[in-house]
């Protein structure tokens, strides 16, 4: 009787001990899930933003595209000269650089220091709307030199077909259309939480 009683005194606390054990693993697990489902809210927002910025991009491509047919219509000599104010570079030079893939050159904060801005909006019931991204815009024509475009200095797109009336039959038809120039235009997008999204579109 004597020996239970002592062995009894000997187990008092051991299930305290126990207890403190599993009640620290417990806490380590509920740290350890808060932190990945803090992660997984941190990359899903990310991955928001920047598709937000990539969509972005489009604006500036289409203001791209508004300002090279307003030039197109007012003289198209204008294209053979930089704007540097408006974003347009007349050679795939720039600051310099002589390649065309010039990712480094189109990474730089000076190049983008005078690119053009696009303004970053939506249309929501009819209303613009902001999407709080800025959106800059480069157009570079596909040449090595400025002036007027050739064949052996620029890559230059398919002539427009013409299918017009005037080119069927015995008389005269007028002249072949000439290739086009091709152009490259860059965007880059800059969103919230440093942010940046970079697209290219050739056209012409």
């Amino acid at each position: 009787m004597k020996n239970q009683a002592l062995q009894s005194l000997k187990q008092q606390g051991v299930v305290l001990f126990v207890a403190l054990i599993a009640l620290v693993v417990m806490s380590l697990a509920a740290v350890a899930l808060i932190r990945s489902v803090d992660t997984n809210t941190i990359i899903a927002g990310n991955m928001a933003l920047k598709h937000s910025a990539l969509v972005s991009s489009d604006r500036g491509v289409e203001t791209a595209l508004d300002w090279l047919a307003g030039e197109n219509l007012i003289d198209l000599k204008r294209l053979e000269q930089d704007n540097v104010a408006s974003g347009y570079y007349s050679t795939f030079n720039i600051n310099g650089s002589p390649d065309l893939d010039d990712r480094d050159v189109l990474k730089a904060e000076a190049t983008w220091a005078a690119a053009a801005k696009a303004k970053g909006v939506g249309i929501v019931g009819g209303t613009e709307v902001s999407s709080g991204n800025e959106i800059k815009f480069i157009i570079q024509r596909m040449c090595r030199v400025s002036g007027m475009a050739a064949n052996a200095n620029c890559l230059q797109g398919a002539p427009k077909a013409d299918k017009g009336s005037l080119r069927v039959g015995p008389d005269c038809c007028p002249p072949e259309p000439l290739p086009e120039p091709i152009y490259r235009i860059t965007t880059r997008v800059a969103g919230a939480k440093n942010t940046f999204s970079y697209a290219q579109t050739f056209v012409y």
